[in-house]
C-alpha cells in the first residue's frame, strides 16, 4: 500500500509547492533548516562548536588515528578546510595530531579526553533536541527517516 504524501506545506510562507513536493533536494533543504537551527541553538551557541567541527570531532572520536586526508575525502571537503578545522580543534585542546610511524608524512588525529567529553555532551543535547522536534513522528517513523537519509547519504560514492 502506497503511503499518502502530506499536502501540508513547509514554511515557504504557505506557498504552493506541489511540484517541489517530490523533489528530494527541496525536501532535504527544507529539513536542513530544522536540523541546522536545532544544532545552532542546542550545540553551536552553547558549546561554541560549528557543525563541521562537531562532525570531524565525532568521527575522530569513533575512528581514532584517522588521517586528515581520509577525513577530508569522507566529508568531501578540501585539505585547506580540513586543516583549518583541525587547527581550531587542536587550539581548543579537543584534538591532537600524532605522526604516523608507518608514514612520517601522515598525521593521525585523536580526540583528547576533553574532546571526547564535548562530543558526548553535544550528542546528548542534539539527540534530545531532535527527539523533541520530531515528536510528531512515531519512534518507528523517526528510525525509518534516519535509515532512509543514511541510505541517500551513502550514494555519494556512486555519483
Amino acid at each position: 500500500m502506497a503511503t499518502k504524501i502530506s499536502d501540508a506545506p513547509t514554511q515557504t510562507e504557505k506557498l504552493r509547492e506541489i511540484k517541489l513536493h517530490h523533489v528530494l533536494s527541496f525536501q532535504l533543504a527544507q529539513a536542513s533548516i530544522v536540523s541546522d537551527t536545532l544544532f545552532k541553538k542546542h550545540v553551536g551557541l552553547t558549546l561554541d562548536l560549528r557543525q563541521a567541527e562537531y562532525t570531524l570531532l565525532a568521527l575522530v572520536t569513533e575512528s581514532p588515528g584517522s588521517t586528515s586526508a581520509k577525513l577530508a575525502k569522507a566529508l568531501s571537503v578540501t585539505a585547506p578546510n580540513m586543516t583549518a578545522w583541525v587547527d581550531r580543534l587542536e587550539a581548543r585542546g579537543l584534538l591532537r595530531r600524532e605522526r604516523s610511524e608507518s608514514d612520517r608524512r601522515a598525521q593521525m588525529l585523536h580526540a583528547t579526553q576533553k574532546g571526547k567529553q564535548l562530543v558526548n555532551t553535544a550528542m546528548t543535547k542534539l539527540l534530545k533536541a531532535e527527539k523533541d522536534a520530531l515528536k510528531s513522528l512515531s519512534n518507528i517513523e523517526q528510525a525509518t527517516l534516519i535509515e532512509l537519509l543514511h541510505k541517500v547519504a551513502t550514494l555519494r560514492s556512486e555519483i
